[in-house]
């Protein structure tokens, strides 16, 4: 009977892990499990997972702001708002603390501020190269540990057997979700974007081996030849994360069809699924230090070839930013990234949202003029 529920809706059971994970987190903290919240995905979770605790990606959502302002300037990104409000109403009381990789600077600027309101929890940033020199990497080397003994102090136990283990784990995590991906770029997707969305976004909020056992369900019920699905304005969907999945309902309800993404609760944080090294602490090192990338670890112009070389391998023809207000790495790249892919003949335009994610009906007509017009001129 369970089986037969999966299959009329397969990413059911990923909505009921959202849906659920409060909960679930809270007991398993109640039990003795304990839980480490970050931001960024930047942030070495294999560490984390191989230090004892659950990495839990810090979710924001949509929704009103009322007591973070006393806290926060107006101008800070509704996902670094929303977070800090939903702690202040006790939504991450669970938390033992919060590793956040260094990242952009709100970021870093607001885990003190977390720090400074919840004075009895774990906190601490892991800084993160921006070049992959070998000097570079051997300073990552001393963060790494360094991290690994502040884990230790608050109840953690890390080694290299522990290491390879939550390595190998996350690498067939990321692996089964490449796949999903891949069929998506062929025109073959296994789910709707927002569906593979969804998918994903459960594996922040869910034990990995649980998630990873989900994984393999859904997988195992796929059709092995589906149909392929060539309707619509091949688009890649690129921003900081998206936390309203419809969101990429709308984009294909309007005449688009999402081949690829460049998000950090997408295909960002998956790729490359593993690093390369004779160490387990060097395979972790080489995957963080060969991410694609993010405009607050890269500079503009790397940036902008790898999201021309994702278009070109993709069957692309545009790319439609959804930015969220006030964010300044992304904002910062827009320009030089839409001039790359304007010379190289690819359309592009930009969405920005705030935190209510509620701009539907203006979403829609400016979507559904650009296809048009895209249409108009193929």
């Amino acid at each position: 009977m369970q089986r037969n529920k999966m299959t009329n809706d397969p990413i059911k059971p990923f909505k009921k892990s959202i849906a659920d994970s409060q909960e679930r987190l809270k007991a398993l903290s109640a039990s003795g499990q304990k839980t480490i919240g970050y931001f960024c995905t930047y942030t070495p979770i294999e560490i984390l997972h191989a230090s004892g605790f659950i990495p839990m990606r810090i979710v924001a959502g949509a929704g009103r702001i009322d007591k973070a302002n006393a806290h926060l300037p107006d101008f800070i990104c509704p996902f670094m708002k929303l977070s800090l409000e939903k702690a202040l109403n006790g939504r991450y009381d669970f938390l033992t603390g919060i590793v956040q990789g260094y990242s952009c600077d709100a970021a870093c600027g607001l885990i003190n501020i977390w720090k400074d309101i919840f004075k009895d929890r774990f906190f601490h940033t892991i800084p993160i190269p921006y070049n992959n020199t070998p000097e570079s990497r051997a300073y990552y080397r001393s963060a790494v540990f360094e991290l690994a003994g502040r884990l230790e102090d608050v109840g953690g136990h890390f080694s290299e057997t522990s290491l390879k283990d939550s390595m190998d784990l996350y690498s067939r995590i990321r692996s089964i979700q490449l796949e999903l991906y891949d069929r998506r770029h062929k025109g073959n997707p296994a789910v709707s974007s927002s569906g593979l969305m969804t998918i994903v976004d459960a594996g922040f909020l869910t034990p990995p081996d649980q998630y990873l056992s989900m994984l393999k369900d859904f997988t195992d019920q796929l059709p092995q030849d589906p149909r392929a699905t060539k309707d619509g304005f091949p688009v890649i969907v690129s921003g900081s994360l998206i936390e309203e999945p419809g969101i990429l309902d709308i984009i294909e309800s309007s005449g688009g069809r999402i081949v690829a993404d460049d998000l950090c609760n997408g295909f960002r944080q998956i790729f490359p699924p593993h690093g390369e090294g004779e160490t387990s602490i060097d395979r972790v090192i080489d995957r963080y230090m060969n991410r694609f990338p993010c405009p607050a670890r890269s500079r503009a112009i790397h940036r902008s070839k790898r999201l021309l070389d994702l278009a070109r391998d993709s069957g692309a023809r545009g790319v439609i930013f959804v930015l969220q207000k006030f964010c300044t790495p992304h904002l910062a790249d827009y320009p030089t990234l839409s001039e790359a892919l304007k010379k190289n003949g690819f359309a592009s335009i930009l969405i920005e949202m705030d935190e209510t994610w509620q701009m539907e009906a203006q979403l829609k007509t400016r979507l559904e003029s650009f296809f048009e017009m895209m249409g108009s001129v193929a």
